[in-house]
């Protein structure tokens, strides 16, 4: 569901203009705008007719008419009906600039055979697609735009699936700024949203399943963006496809350019936010109040950071799959969020360069690489955030885990383990162990785990827990596991009082930040 009408329609603009025309609109100079646009074309696509340019008054009207390009496809895998071209105006301003606007409709359905043989019947509109923006000629890009969309539907149906979709509504913006520094560097900001989307997917397989979001809205960022050479490195691709092995001259070219690109960004985050998700089947209907995504990456380009988070609110589930008895531990709100830390993506960079782009062996390149990427193979995941809440939990972690790129077995964890009402989360575990015998261990469990933890002020339970590369364990600072050895045994509550001489069901008043807990059997 991402949306993705900004690059689609800047791709249209890819090579549109080198330079900006004279402001005099005349037919020579709209020959070299369509000589421009077709330069990179096929010659036999670029005779085709795909693509004309005429004199518009103060503007360039560009058809783009894409049935050319299915020309010479054969009718018995693939046809289509209602593809009429649709036009962009393209402005030539003094400041060597171009604004670009459009406003077109599409309605088009088919029909095509996949490489399986299996034919599918396809269906496509956009009651009304209206765009404007600025195209920047020295980056191939848009500096801005404005885009919205109406009354989108698409649908297919095969023998063995039927999809259809529908959306009310889309629009995104673009803007643009240079970068501090004054080094052609560019920072891009867009954001979007989309209106009433229902997809629904059924098939000889499955029973029929409904997808609904009342909204979707995203932002995303590109700091330090070097769109100069990444139009450089992608006139360069397009260039030399047709040659299987680079000369050494062009292999010192691309690898210039991708220098002069290096770091290819200093930021870049996305954020998409979907609101009242619901998923609905014969077998129940589930959803979320709200449902967010978050990628992030920054810092400097020899200790960058990746960053990654899912997250859910109000998450409803109703289905016979799920007992009663069951529901109360179903999670009503959940967060995960992960970050890559420490990131060398300049020593990354100068393996690139040195790397040979003919070698036939590519996988040992890819793991020098990786090893100047992730710091001679070191590798750092944290998690600044894992929670999780029910009716009968709440629950919250945060760590980190040191480990290497080339081994499973040499790594260091830490983490701490937060709990509240962990009593509640007991008390339902015993009740369902009425019915599930098995459960009396998990209980049990929770009930010796709970004598190992601290409390912190606000009442939940604390676990600090410590894995050493030597194989050694502690919690709350007391070592329960020796350097790949066995267990020594954690001193719970009940450990301490008997130490102290006292019966385990003696009173005593709890030690600030010690829980309280009742008797239970010794740990082995």
């Amino acid at each position: 569901m991402r949306l993705k009408l900004v690059t689609a329609t800047s791709m249209l603009a890819l090579c549109l203009f080198t330079t900006a025309e004279s402001a005099e609109i005349n037919q020579d100079g709209a020959n070299a705008v369509k000589e421009t646009l077709t330069k990179l074309l096929p010659a036999d696509l670029a005779k085709s007719g795909l693509i004309s340019v005429n004199p518009a008054g103060t503007r360039y009207e560009v058809i783009y008419d894409l049935a050319k390009l299915l020309a010479k496809a054969d009718p018995a895998t693939f046809t289509i009906q209602g593809l009429t071209p649709f036009s962009m105006f393209a402005t030539p301003l003094e400041s060597g600039l171009w604004n670009i606007e459009g406003d077109n409709k599409f309605n088009v359905s088919g029909h095509l055979k996949g490489p399986d043989q299996k034919p599918t019947d396809f269906t496509y509109s956009i009651a009304s697609l209206v765009y404007s923006g600025v195209f920047d000629p020295a980056i191939s890009y848009l500096r801005s735009g404005t885009f919205a969309a109406k009354d989108i539907k698409i649908a297919s149906k095969s023998e063995t699936e039927e999809v259809h979709a529908t959306i009310a509504g889309m629009d995104q913006k673009l803007s643009s700024s240079d970068s501090a520094g004054g080094n052609g560097r560019v920072d891009f900001v867009g954001t979007g949203s989309m209106s009433g989307f229902v997809e629904q997917v059924s098939g000889l397989q499955m029973p029929p399943v409904e997808i609904r979001a009342g909204s979707i809205n995203a932002e995303a960022k590109v700091n330090g963006l070097p769109a100069k050479q990444i139009r450089e490195m992608v006139f360069f691709v397009l260039d030399h496809l047709d040659e299987k092995k680079l000369s050494p001259e062009n292999s010192d070219k691309i690898k210039g350019i991708v220098k002069e690109a290096f770091p290819l960004l200093t930021l870049f985050s996305e954020t998409i936010g979907v609101n009242d998700l619901t998923v609905s089947s014969e077998m129940g209907k589930g959803g979320a109040k709200a449902f967010g995504y978050n990628l992030a990456i920054d810092g400097p380009s020899d200790a960058m950071r990746f960053g990654f988070g899912m997250n859910a609110q109000e998450i409803s589930l109703d289905t016979p799959l799920m007992p009663a008895t069951y529901s109360a531990f179903m999670p009503t709100s959940f967060d995960f969020q992960l970050a890559l830390p420490n990131l060398d993506f300049a020593s990354f960079g100068d393996a690139l360069m040195a790397a040979d782009f003919n070698d036939p062996a590519p996988e040992k390149t890819g793991e020098e690489m990786s090893k100047k990427l992730f710091r001679d193979g070191r590798l750092t995941v944290e998690f600044p955030k894992i929670s999780a809440k029910s009716q009968v939990y709440d629950v919250d972690m945060t760590g980190k885990i040191e480990g290497r790129v080339d081994s499973q077995k040499d790594y260091s964890m830490e983490a701490t383990i937060l709990a509240r009402d962990l009593d509640k989360t007991i008390a339902a575990i015993q009740e369902l162990a009425k019915t599930d015998p098995d459960l009396n261990q998990v209980s049990f469990g929770i009930m010796m785990v709970k004598g190992f933890a601290k409390t912190d002020a606000d009442g939940r339970s604390r676990w600090d827990i410590s894995v050493s590369r030597d194989g050694s364990v502690a919690v709350n600072g007391q070592q329960i596991k020796g350097p790949d050895g066995p267990d020594q045994g954690l001193e719970t509550d009940q450990d301490q009082e008997q130490d102290q001489g006292l019966e385990p069901d003696q009173e005593q008043e709890p030690d600030q930040g010690q829980d309280a807990v009742p008797a239970q059997p010794q740990q082995p």
